[in-house]
Parts: C-alpha cells; structure tokens; sequence
C-alpha cells in the first residue's frame, strides 16, 4: 500500500506543476500572513477560486488585518465580497472573527486545531487547511475532491469529509498530509472531475480503482 501511495504522490507531485493550484495555495506562495489565509480560506466555501480570489483582493484592500475587518460594516463586507457563495452569512462570520481576534486573541489566530474551531463560519475543513498552509502543521483538510478522489482510487471507503478524514490519517504517512488537499484538489479541478472523469489523460489511472458512487 506504501509503495503505491508513493508513486501516486510523486506522480502528482509533478503534475500538480502544470495545473492551476487552488486559491489558497496561491495566495500562500505571495504572503505567509496567517490572516490572509484564514480569511480566503473562509471565502472559498462553495466558491470557484477566481471568484474567492477577487472577492478576497478587494476586502484585503480595506481590510489588512483583524481589527480593520472588525471595524468595516457588515454590510461593506457584504459588497466587498460579493458574489461568494453565501456572502450575506460570511460577511456576518467574517465580522465576528475580527471581533473575536481582537477581543479574545489580541490579534494572534490560534494555531491548534480546537482553537481554530472556536471563530464563526470556520469548520474542520478550514481549520485543517489553514494549520497546513499557514502554520506548516500536518494536517489533512478534506474537501469534496479529496473525498471524491479517495473513494474513487478505491484506497478508502468512506460517506463523509469527517469519516475520510480520519481515515486519511490512517492510511497516509504524515509526510503526504499537508500535500494532500493541494494535489487532489488541483487534480479534481482538471483531471478527476465528478463527472466525466478524464481517465484518459491522467497519470495516476494505473492505480485507480475507477469507483464511481451513483
């Protein structure tokens, strides 16, 4: 199973060279403000990445730290952000994070997994996505292309992101965790779509168990 998990992540490590990586490791590569991760990274749900990007450009503008963002009316958040899926419901969240960092926190995110679960709108998912990319923590976040893709490869059997990711824990040494969403996520993006998976062209099809859920 080692060496199979292998080959598919060094294959991907190449790959993932030629695809377009997801927001958040984009906005990574140009800052390594934890805020700035945070706060895309909260934007980015049910969102495609060139709308979280430009929603998070605009409020980045005016908000370049929690207090600032504490400051700005929901309502100018609200504009801000838009058309981010959910943007009335973030734009409340986002303002209460800055409330709550500047509160409770003195300006400084949590950098443990129960800490990250304390602040609105911001679920497993996020918080496991911003202890990788912004804290450089081994943590596996689990979103629905690594749940997809998983259960495609036939290397889990798993219903939810919260199943899979424990699972993930089990199965994958923790050298790959942080890699994880990075490269099944770019994957999914441009190869293993939900549907009409393009089999074809990827490079990691010889491990594939091609599991495909009705």
């Amino acid at each position: 199973m080692i060496s199979k998990l292998e080959k598919i992540y060094s294959i991907l490590d190449q790959e993932t060279k030629n695809f377009n990586v997801p927001v958040i490791d984009l906005i990574k590569l140009h800052t390594n403000d934890p805020y700035k991760v945070l706060i895309a990274t909260i934007l980015s749900a049910r969102t495609k990445d060139e709308v979280t990007k430009k929603a998070a450009e605009r409020l980045f503008v005016n908000a370049k730290n929690f207090k600032e963002l504490s400051e700005i009316k929901e309502k100018e958040i609200e504009k801000l952000i838009f058309p981010v899926g959910f943007y009335k419901t973030k734009a409340k969240h986002l303002r209460q994070v800055g409330a709550l960092m500047v509160g409770k926190y003195g300006g400084k995110m949590p950098m443990t997994l129960p800490g990250l679960l304390e602040l609105p709108g911001v679920g497993r998912k996020t918080a496991n996505l911003v202890l990788a990319v912004a804290f450089n923590e081994d943590a596996i976040c689990v979103d629905t292309h690594v749940q997809r893709i998983f259960n495609r490869l036939g290397l889990i059997k798993t219903k939810t992101p919260f199943e899979t990711e424990k699972a993930l824990q089990k199965l994958l040494p923790k050298k790959y965790w942080k890699k994880t969403n990075q490269y099944f996520v770019a994957l999914g993006q441009n190869v293993c779509k939900p549907i009409s998976p393009k089999c074809n062209i990827c490079k990691i099809a010889r491990y594939c168990e091609k599991i495909i859920k009705s």
